[in-house]
């Protein structure tokens, strides 16, 4: 299987089928684990039909970690290439004030870290990394 992942500006990709949400409450990263897995994934998903990538980078943010108060910042465009096909998405970066319950989902917990976990440790270890250096080199954290 061959991968690619490529950064690109903010906005720059006019079409984007998932969002990535880099969480912090409390100094502290948030982190999920779904149900079925024993890694941890930065929060995020799929973005529903005709629903705009802010809007869904809210949901994901609330369904995945209960997160009821915070910022949310576009922070730049990926683009993933797996085997020919290739899906798009936004990084965004939230600030929690306020955690709440975890809603009913397939996520079975959330997680405060006061670091990123390593690779091995993580579900999409090819992609979410490169997302965490890019944010990472830009000095938005």
């Amino acid at each position: 299987m061959h991968l690619e992942v490529r950064i690109y500006s903010l906005n720059e990709l006019s079409i984007y089928d998932f969002v990535v949400i880099f969480a912090r409450f409390g100094g502290k990263w948030v982190l999920c684990r779904h149900r079925e897995r024993d890694t941890y994934e930065i929060p995020g998903g799929r973005i529903e039909q005709s629903e705009p990538p802010m809007e869904a980078a809210k949901r994901e943010l609330y369904e995945e970690t209960g997160a009821e108060s915070f910022t949310l910042r576009a922070m730049f465009d990926y683009s993933v290439t797996r085997d020919g096909c290739t899906t798009n998405g936004q990084v965004y970066l939230a600030e929690i004030s306020r955690l709440g319950m975890l809603p009913q989902s397939e996520i079975a917990e959330a997680i405060l870290m006061n670091a990123m976990p390593p690779p091995e440790k993580m579900t999409y270890p090819a992609i979410q990394p490169l997302l965490y250096i890019k944010i990472n080199e830009m000095g938005w954290i």
